[in-house]
């Protein structure tokens, strides 16, 4: 049982280290225990072999997903959250080997709690989420491959970035079937949009933190310059809980916007971001669903910090503009949130139509 990640994006972050695990223990059954909202994103893919919805939260709920996890009799319990609650389940579930770090006074429920790794806040969160396979690896006398650390050495800092481009580092990307692919150029034919001309989708919200909002005015006059100079097809996605922001941003805009925002499942999502040409988004998960799904992808960062929470492979661009104050890590700026006003338009714009005008050339030289 693998105790999955509460958000969008901690859930794709955490994807290689799913794939590293089924590495690790080839013959086992491991089944994903996670959100509803994640069933369509993981459901077929293939280093799972059964999924778990969580839906209950406190202590009645505690002892549902406890009865369920003992009724499969699970051999090895793997959390990947930090959260005390994933590991009550697995305790009060008897499930023999339970791992995962010995955060949130949670240790003594824990077989194998793990301590946190000194570079945590300096490496990527996939790593993160791999050094508890790796952990688990080693003090099983599997065969671990260390991803975890930096090649060479046993701690510390490396550029995580450079191992991607360099294609040495885990594989995040997530499968989506032609067939919802096919799925998803129909509904956006269905809205009058034609393939034959780039879509860029554009994520103006984030649903945990205000701060990460690049403004709404700027969303809105990027998406006048995407549709007038680089002749885009322009749509705003998102969750039901962005929908008002997303509104907004549509309202502004001279070239009406197609919005989706909470018109889509997850899964749905996915697929429409595959076969969008870009995503212009600020920090939050749909960032690295695109990112998975082989969407390029223009992150505005602010309060967040890159080094740890960009979406992980060399397709994704960052655009920031860090004053003193920056990453804070907070939800809500208590001054005049310099970090995201300080990014322009005309600065994303310039990414993006770098972007599309580089698939542009690509799908050319393929013909």
């Amino acid at each position: 049982m693998v105790r999955g990640a509460n958000w969008v994006g901690d859930a794709v972050m955490s994807v290689p280290a799913l794939r590293e695990l089924r590495r690790v223990l080839p013959g086992a059954r491991l089944t994903l225990a996670t959100r509803p909202w994640a069933v369509g994103v993981f459901d077929g893919t293939d280093f799972l072999d059964d999924l778990l919805v969580v839906e209950d939260s406190g202590a009645g709920g505690a002892w549902r997903q406890a009865r369920a996890w003992r009724e499969r009799r699970f051999d090895l319990a793997v959390l990947f959250p930090n959260a005390f609650g994933p590991a009550l389940v697995a305790a009060l579930a008897r499930v023999p080997a339970r791992v995962g770090y010995a955060t949130a006074g949670r240790s003594f429920l824990l077989t194998h709690p793990l301590p946190v790794p000194p570079w945590r806040g300096q490496r990527h969160e996939v790593f993160y989420y791999l050094n508890v396979v790796d952990e688990l690896a080693r003090r099983l006398g599997l065969d671990g491959r260390s991803e975890a650390r930096p090649r060479g050495q046993r701690h510390g800092h490396t550029d995580d970035r450079a191992r991607v481009e360099a294609h040495e580092g885990p594989r995040a990307e997530l499968h989506v079937s032609d067939e919802r692919r096919r799925a998803a150029l129909e509904l956006l034919r269905g809205h009058g949009l034609s393939v034959g001309r780039p879509v860029v989708a554009l994520c103006p919200g984030s649903t945990n933190s205000r701060a990460k909002r690049w403004p709404a005015e700027r969303f809105a006059a990027l998406a006048d310059l995407l549709a007038e100079e680089a002749g885009a097809q322009v749509l705003l996605v998102g969750s039901g809980e962005e929908a008002e922001v997303s509104a907004e941003v549509a309202r502004a805009a001279r070239s009406r916007p197609l919005d989706l925002t909470g018109r889509t499942k997850l899964a749905e999502s996915a697929a429409l971001l595959s076969v969008c040409d870009l995503l212009v988004t600020n920090d939050t998960g749909p960032a690295h669903l695109a990112d998975a799904v082989g969407c390029p992808v223009v992150v505005v960062f602010g309060p967040t910090d890159p080094v740890t929470t960009r979406p992980f492979s060399e397709r994704a661009v960052v655009v920031r503009r860090p004053p003193d104050c920056a990453p804070c890590m907070l939800r809500d700026c208590p001054i005049d949130h310099r970090c995201m006003t300080a990014v322009s338009p005309r600065d994303v714009f310039a990414e993006a139509a770098r972007v599309l005008a580089g698939r542009a050339a690509a799908a050319e030289v393929a013909r």
